[in-house]
């Protein structure tokens, strides 16, 4: 007979101090989020990143054997935290690389330059299109019944609607049906009632006393795979009041949606990431109603874009198909949803919108992007793009669109590269290499000592190693550079960005060849995805109008650096257009026009999805692509004639030469 072993142990999480009880034998990183203690794991515990790095301070432990961590950090009791079980009480710290930052969250970007301000200035390129939420309030003043008027209380506000505001009511939420004579009543028949406008007429979903036709508030949000941020807007005045932003609760799951989605598919797993992306929501929404100060009665409705999995997992619809051959989502358009039913906290009356999805991997994100950029809507072509760990790029004009996606990797959030991490304090974003002494000179987020690089600065240090000659095409070292800074490290030649002294950590921070291969297989698929996307409607790069960058990474790119890896394409940068967050931006024009809901339907029916997943056409573009800049050289001439001439200087300058600068 097998016997249980239900002994419970305790485990205390630092800096944090956070503790909690588990089974004896429970997985470390397991442990921290039942403590709810954030542990860096980007491959969501399988045990291959090494990001979730923690030192046991005192207690047991059992841990497998890992090359991730060196003799030295096993020596000084360093384990990951995902193969690692706890064996009795516990004392544990997180290192700062493993920590979570919220900074990122805040940081504005250095540039945004969005074609759309506002949904008055959209519906200004399209006469039609009016600016009338989609949930309105309407102030009415109904004639009490009497002997000679005693029809229903329902009927009696349907006639009113009509009367005064034209308005048909074919239907009624039973919510408001149970409160209404109460109400009516005690508000001697002066009310304002909230109506969802639809095509087939207004649904009546609330019904408050007195006239609150100017407290009328929407929630945007954008459901990211990293983060949530969200808006609360004042519908009235068409424009945000308060804002809140969090990591994505999930991220203890995996750091990318195939992670997620292998989750869902273990017992209970579905639950569990829909219980902590609806606590995500939940605490945002609660930051920014205490900010604002706002009745959360008077929240009408919500809008929210993602990706299809986050969306579909917000909703609790199972994605195991999104991952499975033929790539099918549940749905592509999903009609309004009372929010309070997925676990919102908000009121009863409130219905969530969530923006239709194109395929498995083209979302509702890049739907409201498309939506807020007006490209869908202008005679000129435009090429949208939104980079993360996929790569998401629709092409097309009021025409047209085509859209596709490619795995892009998680390089510039920080996966796959030794010391890198997200865009938070500490985090090195600008290099710039001395062409004489080949000192780097560098720039640290929250102008601190650095604790690794993000994925700004990734693109920096290689467009530097690339331009002062550290570096081939191929991302290799050069090995008859006789300096300090490059050596040979345990995965290869590396080049060291930062000594021990000068970091938080405890040794020093350097770039690799291995780190720098995933960032050119990152770059390789952006650009691979963006050639496919244009060979299949027969145009090339010199084609393009308008080149849009989306998403929070893209807020950040240098456009020149760039282009010097081959991220982007060699074109005027005065064609590269920042939107900032594409989410939002979308979200924000539903929630205040009616008709841009049903716009947002007609871009997600303009659009055709390409499959790169078996296309062989990407394939070869991607070899060809996985070089600096490039094997096909005509394609960055001007790049390639700066790089010449700078390579040329350097040898000069290496050989002592006198030359004129």
């Amino acid at each position: 007979m097998e016997i249980k072993n239900d002994e419970k142990v305790k485990v205390t999480f630092y800096p944090a101090n956070k503790s909690t009880k588990v089974k004896k034998g429970e997985n470390l990183l397991r442990a921290a989020m039942a403590a709810n203690v954030h542990i860096n794991a980007s491959c969501g515990g399988a045990g291959t990143c090494g990001k979730c790095k923690v030192r046991i301070d005192s207690g047991e432990v059992t841990s497998q054997i890992t090359e991730k961590l060196s003799d030295e950090e096993l020596r000084e009791n360093f384990r990951l935290a995902c193969i690692c079980n706890v064996e009795s009480d516990l004392a544990v710290s997180i290192p700062v690389e493993s920590l979570l930052d919220k900074s990122i969250l805040e940081r504005k970007p250095k540039k945004v330059i969005s074609p759309i301000l506002g949904v008055a200035k959209l519906c200004s390129l399209t006469p039609e299109c009016q600016t009338e939420s989609v949930v309105v309030k309407l102030h009415l003043e109904l004639p009490k019944p009497n002997a000679d008027d005693n029809m229903s209380d329902l009927d009696r506000v349907s006639v009113a609607l009509k009367k005064q505001y034209e308005l048909d009511l074919p239907s009624t939420d039973f919510a408001v049906i149970k409160k209404m004579s109460k109400i009516l009543r005690e508000a001697d028949w002066n009310v304002t009632a909230t109506v969802v406008l639809t095509r087939r007429g207004a649904k009546l979903i609330n019904i408050q006393k007195g006239n609150t036709t100017c407290c009328n508030y929407s929630i945007v949000i954008d459901v990211g795979t990293t983060s949530v941020y969200c808006e609360l807007l004042d519908v009235c005045k068409g424009e945000p009041i308060a804002s809140a932003s969090n990591y994505n609760m999930q991220i203890s799951y995996g750091e990318d949606v195939i992670s997620r989605i292998v989750y869902s598919q273990k017992k209970g797993g579905l639950e569990k990431l829909q219980e902590r992306i609806v606590s995500t929501i939940n605490g945002i929404i609660e930051e920014v109603i205490e900010e604002s100060g706002v009745d959360r009665e008077n929240v009408t409705h919500l809008v929210a874009a993602g990706n299809t999995t986050m969306t579909q997992i917000l909703l609790g619809l199972d994605p195991k198909y999104i991952r499975e051959a033929p790539y099918i989502p549940v749905a592509n358009f999903i009609p309004p949803v009372r929010a309070s039913s997925l676990g919102l906290n908000i009121e009863n009356n409130a219905y969530l919108y969530t923006f239709p999805v194109i395929s498995s991997y083209v979302g509702g994100d890049i739907t409201a992007g498309v939506l807020g950029s007006g490209m869908f809507l202008r005679d000129e072509l435009t090429l949208y793009i939104d980079v993360g760990t996929n790569g998401e790029m629709v092409l097309g004009n009021k025409d047209w669109l085509v859209t596709t996606s490619c795995s892009a990797g998680p390089a510039f959030e920080g996966g796959g590269v030794k010391f890198g991490m997200r865009a938070t304090k500490g985090a090195i974003e600008q290099v710039r290499i001395s062409p004489d002494d080949h000192e780097p000179m560098i720039l640290v987020i929250g102008n601190v000592k650095p604790k690794g690089i993000c994925g700004s600065g990734m693109i920096d240090v290689v467009a530097e190693l690339l331009e002062v000659g550290l570096i081939d095409q191929s991302g290799k070292f050069y090995r008859d550079k006789n300096l300090d800074r490059i050596r040979k490290g345990d995965t290869g030649y590396e080049y060291v960005l930062a000594w021990e002294d000068e970091t938080q950590l405890t040794r020093d921070i350097t770039i690799n060849e291995v780190d720098i291969e995933n960032l050119v297989r990152t770059k390789a698929a952006i650009y691979s995805g963006c050639v496919v996307l244009l060979n299949n409607v027969g145009l090339t790069f010199d084609d393009v109008d308008s080149f849009i960058i989306a998403g929070g990474f893209g807020h950040y790119i240098d456009v020149e650096r760039g282009i010097s890896i081959g991220l982007l394409p060699e074109l005027d940068t005065e064609k590269f257009t920042f939107i900032g967050n594409g989410s939002l931006l979308g979200a924000r024009l539903v929630s205040l026009s009616k008709d841009m809901l049903t716009e947002a339907s007609k871009v997600a029916r303009m659009m055709t999805n390409i499959e790169l997943s078996n296309n062989k056409m990407f394939m070869d573009e991607y070899i060809s692509a996985m070089f600096l800049p490039h094997t096909d050289l005509s394609a960055f001439k001007n790049t390639m004639g700066r790089l010449e001439k700078l390579w040329d200087r350097n040898n000069h300058i290496e050989k002592g030469d006198d030359i004129e600068l």
